[in-house]
């Protein structure tokens, strides 16, 4: 049976929503959990340690293990200690769920640098900043589990979050390569695009909609990918609401040139390069 028995998985933003339902059910499975928020607002404003706190309580009150840690892994600095806090409490790490984030929504026509950069810097580098701490030691042991958390904003595009749609897709571009450059230390990386109702998704739909759409339905998707069971590396997943896809690239023949093409040729062939009706699954380019 698939577990995370006695492993030690690192949650980031699990103080509320979804990381606090990744981090109960991590630790429901027998995972030693290292329950990491800042404490701060959705806009990402604030601080504190009650929201980590009550996580880790709820845990240990079930019987479960689990530690909490307040560092931001928007800064290397705060990553590093996230990780130093599984090590000097667990003595390891296996996982990394990469879900902390903000919102700073707005039009792109009026958004700010300051809100561009800021949704960069918890989700993107976030993300990064947590994997490139734990990395080093999913090499030496030869394994690793890391779930980063991209969004349909990322891979669809949503009115209002051109900041949080790149940051998110960039996570996608992330676990593209860390799939190709782990995988000979059996370290898999897989995103999921998770649709829950979450103060980050309260004011997106009405109250019904957002009835049908609990965290629970997420958690044990990021759950099993946690495990020495998944085999899937570089994969994404949409997940919510009782169900569970995978999303993919596809590629369509295309169109050839035997020589570089003028624009009136390209604009003859357009229909032909535009149209997906026979399209594939897509793979990295051949230059053959």
């Amino acid at each position: 049976m698939p577990g995370v028995q006695d492993r030690v998985i690192v949650v980031t933003g699990a103080g509320g929503g979804l990381g606090r339902e990744y981090a109960l059910t991590l630790a429901s499975e027998g995972a030693s959990v290292v329950v990491n928020d800042l404490g701060g607002a959705r806009d990402g404003s604030g601080a504190g340690s009650a929201m980590a706190d009550g996580v880790v309580d709820e845990i240990k009150a079930a019987g479960g293990r689990a530690v909490a840690n307040y560092d931001s892994v928007a800064t290397e600095e705060g990553a590093a200690n996230i990780v130093k806090t599984a090590l000097d409490e667990f003595g390891a790490i296996h996982g990394v769920v990469s879900n902390a984030g903000i919102l700073r929504d707005g039009t792109f026509h009026k958004m700010t640098y300051d809100s561009w950069h800021a949704v960069q810097q918890v989700h993107l580098y976030g993300g990064y900043n947590i994997t490139r701490a734990a990395w080093p030691h999913f090499r030496e042991q030869g394994y690793g589990r890391i779930v980063v958390a991209t969004s349909t904003s990322g891979l669809f595009g949503n009115f209002g979050q051109a900041n949080y749609s790149a940051a998110k897709l960039g996570l996608v571009g992330l676990i593209n390569t860390l799939a190709l450059e782990g995988a000979k230390y059996n370290i898999h990386s897989n995103a999921i695009a998770p649709i829950a109702a979450t103060r980050m998704t309260a004011d997106i739909a009405p109250e019904a909609v957002l009835d049908k759409l609990p965290p629970s339905f997420v958690a044990p998707v990021v759950g099993y990918l946690c495990t020495e069971e998944s085999t899937d590396n570089g994969s994404v997943f949409v997940v919510g609401g009782g169900k569970v896809q995978r999303v993919a690239l596809f590629e369509n023949a295309g169109a050839d040139f035997d020589a570089p093409p003028t624009v009136e040729e390209v604009a003859e062939k357009w229909s032909q390069i535009a149209d997906l009706s026979n399209a594939v699954k897509a793979g990295p380019p051949s230059l053959a």
